[in-house]
């Protein structure tokens, strides 16, 4: 084991600071990845602050990585040192059972291990990203294509940009399709660029009006006030899938009505509290479908992170020192980022140093 510089918090009343963490010697299968930037995801707060009820202490959040290959296991084939890579929300699986022999490992039957706050079933608690370097199995370590100058605005697409694309994929958004996007946040900004690059009408719901301008010059068609109930009304009925990405409780009904029949609207935020229940006639009498999404398997995030370097898509994102972590958490509960923080690793080594 060898000591790592990282910012976690002890308890969820106490602000994330500064502590040393272990971290493995590579095994044979393992990647070790000096980490070059890390984003900052609405479930590092959740996790933090244990608003989701499971939380394990310390909590090292971090699970949008990008960093360089410093060193490989004896039986690693496919990176060597020096590789750009990523690291995203899962670090294990169990790797034998249904979902995970399909690539789905998001779903393994028996828990995949997170970045951080370790197995979903319980186990050893894991620690992200907000930290000097971890150490991955090759399985679960993604290749990057993007040039190096874009690589901080990366760091998201690997939680925020497979969280939206593996549904968008899923239910085949595409030319001839009327695709919804609720919300323009991390997630959503992300759902409008990647709806855009794969050919859907993409129409974005907002309850801001002064987020117009911004929506359509990230690739939204149209925009609608979800507040304003006639233009709501105007599109009852016609659109072929809604990508809902609001953390927060919000009405889904008014936008279950949106849906053709047999359309289907996908909830990717996961709010602290739950949505107040849907109308079941909404859903009876069109056949419509409410469904939920979780990230990607490792297959389908490569094939994300390609299709993004292929169309040069990245996340917008403002850049922080590791020590303001803890105001960015306040500014990311009032919205007060377009549209994802990315932390300049740089800054906890240099922190670190000087201590």
């Amino acid at each position: 084991m060898t000591q790592t510089h990282a910012y976690g918090a002890a308890s969820a009343s106490q602000p994330l600071a500064p502590l040393n963490i272990e971290r493995r010697q590579p095994g044979p299968h393992d990647v070790k990845i000096d980490i070059l930037y890390c984003g900052v995801c609405h479930s590092d707060l959740h996790t933090v602050r244990n608003e989701w009820h499971n939380t394990l202490y310390p909590s090292v959040p971090g699970h949008e990585i990008v960093g360089t290959v410093v060193a490989v296991g004896d039986r690693v084939t496919e990176f060597k040192p020096g590789d750009t890579v990523g690291v995203g929300c899962m670090v294990d699986s169990c790797q034998h059972c249904a979902s995970c022999a399909e690539g789905e490992e998001q779903y393994c039957e028996n828990g995949f291990t997170g970045t951080y706050n370790g197995p979903m079933f319980g186990g050893e608690n894991t620690w992200g990203g907000y930290s000097e370097n971890i150490v991955v199995n090759e399985k679960f370590v993604l290749r990057v294509g993007h040039d190096a100058g874009q690589l901080a605005a990366v760091a998201p697409l690997l939680c925020a940009g497979i969280t939206t694309y593996s549904p968008l994929r899923h239910w085949q958004a595409g030319p001839g399709k009327k695709v919804g996007i609720v919300g323009l946040g991390g997630l959503g900004h992300m759902g409008v660029k990647l709806a855009h690059a794969m050919g859907a009408h993409v129409v974005l719901f907002t309850t801001s009006p002064g987020k117009q301008a911004d929506a359509k010059r990230l690739g939204a068609d149209e925009v609608v006030i979800s507040k304003d109930a006639a233009q709501m009304a105007q599109h009852a009925g016609s659109f072929d899938f809604i990508l809902n990405t609001v953390a927060a409780p919000h009405d889904l009904d008014a936008f279950i009505t949106l849906l053709k029949r047999d359309a289907t609207m996908c909830l990717v935020g996961a709010p602290a509290s739950p949505h107040p229940s849907p109308n079941v006639f909404n859903l009876i009498l069109g056949r419509r479908r409410l469904t939920g999404s979780a990230i990607g398997g490792i297959r389908e995030t490569q094939e994300m992170l390609d299709f993004c370097a292929e169309h040069g898509i990245v996340s917008d994102i403002e850049m922080i020192a590791m020590k303001d972590i803890n105001e960015a958490y306040e500014r990311m509960l009032k919205g007060d980022v377009k549209y994802r923080f990315v932390i300049d690793m740089a800054t906890l080594k240099q922190e670190a140093k000087a201590a």
